[in-house]
């Protein structure tokens, strides 16, 4: 019906980005990200310095496993809108996924620098410092992200984790405990939490977990 609606639009005024921009929202929401990118194209034929539409091709080619294409969008939505901090933190997922630590901590921070109330960003950025073995980065990072969002249960888990590897079983296992206490069927954070306990010699606390 939404769509059916835009098209009415389209039939009243054909050069109507806005509208099949729109189009394209619904039907990536529908699962069609073949159509969703042709309706994005379509706006951007009308309207060439529409970075929203830019931006929607890259997170429906990122939907398609199509990640270098997606990071190609998501630069021309940056060359058009700089400031597009979104952008950077989605790029920053891509590069994460890829094992391209640096580059992810360059676009995590560029996103920072542009919305510094990001939590999802100082977590995504913890981990990435984190696999580097910048471990009080990370740490700093995980702190940074619950300021922003105390019920995040994930930062917890992460920051468990990097205490653990720094050897603070307690502190570690207390994170794991607030993790749990936010979403307690979380069951990485379990896993963590036992491999904790595991290492203290705590085995039957360890099994139980």
């Amino acid at each position: 019906e939404a769509i059916e609606a835009y098209n009415k639009a389209l039939l009243l005024k054909p050069d109507y980005a806005d509208a099949y921009y729109n189009i394209g929202n619904t039907l990536k929401d529908q699962g069609k990200l073949e159509e969703a990118i042709e309706a994005y194209n379509k706006a951007l034929l009308l309207k060439p310095d529409y970075a929203d539409a830019y931006y929607n091709i890259g997170n429906t080619l990122k939907d398609q496993g199509k990640l270098e294409e997606a990071i190609e969008a998501y630069n021309k939505a940056l060359l058009l809108k700089p400031d597009y901090a979104d952008t950077y933190y989605n790029m920053g997922t891509i590069f994460q996924n890829q094992g391209r630590q640096d580059e992810a901590i360059e676009a995590y921070s560029k996103a920072l620098s542009l919305n510094p109330n990001y939590a999802d960003t100082y977590n995504n950025l913890g981990v990435a410092l984190q696999d580097q073995g910048k471990l009080d980065e990370a740490i700093a990072s995980y702190e940074k992200a619950l300021s922003l969002k105390p019920d995040y249960a994930e930062a917890y888990n992460n920051m468990g984790n990097a205490l653990k590897d720094q050897g603070k079983l307690d502190e570690a296992i207390e994170a794991f405990e607030k993790a749990l206490s936010l979403k307690p069927d979380y069951a990485e954070a379990y896993i963590n939490m036992g491999n904790a306990l595991q290492d203290q010699g705590k085995l039957e606390e360890a099994i139980e977990a």
